[in-house]
């Protein structure tokens, strides 16, 4: 990540939490006396995904989780009882690479120099990875002394991204399932390969729902489920038949700065 899109990324997200702060306070009518702030550090398991499985994707061969981690500072505002709201910023990474085998499956892959676009059936890798700050807004309750039950939207401001991969051990008929075969093997030079990082969002949003659960003062354990709504392609790519969303969910530690 250069500097510069962290620096920009930082700046969209003090703002986002200055807005945030600055409404709730004129409209809720309360002050940031009684804020409890804290840190957290997790680990992000899940993969880039459709909802739901479509019929051409018929085997996934392997799964390999990359260094998906999640460090970030929040602030919890009591409001009323049991109820609360959270915000804050995470800079987080979510990557993965899998080896899946696909039948009519769309797609555009390169060979020799020729972008060639149709209906591949064989075996495909790909790797897709995201570095973002994240700014969840949620709702609290806390359920008992030592757990707290959170959810709300969040939104991601990517500073870098990768979505690429190659198809191979198949063929691809050009243009439709009828048309030109074209053969692809395994050995370099073979395979067709697609990178497709300049298509991504810069901007994504979803649900997060978790849970806080307290062991001391201080230190505490917690397990969050990321659903991105909106996909990791802009709106309109369609190179890939199925639009393709972030999943992860998040577990680790957490250590509240002032108890």
């Amino acid at each position: 990540m250069s500097m510069t899109k962290i620096r920009t990324a930082v700046a969209l997200t003090l703002m986002m939490l200055a807005s945030t702060a600055a409404v709730a306070q004129k409209s809720i009518g309360f002050g940031l006396d009684d804020v409890k702030f804290s840190g957290r550090l997790g680990y992000a398991l899940g993969g880039t995904m459709p909802h739901g499985m479509p019929s051409s994707i018929r085997s996934l061969h392997s799964y390999k989780l990359k260094m998906n981690l999640s460090a970030g500072f929040d602030a919890y505002k009591p409001v009323q009882g049991r109820w609360g709201l959270i915000t804050g910023v995470r800079l987080e990474n979510k990557g993965m690479e899998i080896d899946a085998s696909v039948k009519n499956y769309h797609m555009e892959i390169t060979r020799g120099g020729e972008t060639l676009s149709g209906m591949f059936t064989g075996r495909v890798g790909t790797k897709a990875r995201e570095w973002m700050f994240t700014v969840p807004v949620l709702a609290a309750c806390d359920v008992s002394r030592r757990v707290r039950l959170k959810a709300g939207p969040y939104l991601s401001f990517l500073s870098s991204k990768e979505f690429s991969g190659y198809a191979y051990n198949g063929y691809l008929r050009v243009g439709d399932p009828t048309g030109p075969k074209v053969e692809l093997g395994s050995e370099e030079g073979q395979r067709g390969t697609y990178d497709f990082s300049d298509d991504m969002r810069k901007l994504q949003y979803g649900i997060l729902v978790g849970a806080d659960v307290r062991l001391t003062p201080r230190f505490g354990l917690y397990a969050d489920l990321e659903l991105g709504l909106s996909g990791v392609h802009k709106s309109g790519f369609k190179t890939i038949e199925q639009r393709l969303y972030p999943i992860f969910g998040v577990v680790g530690i957490t250590y509240n700065i002032n108890k």
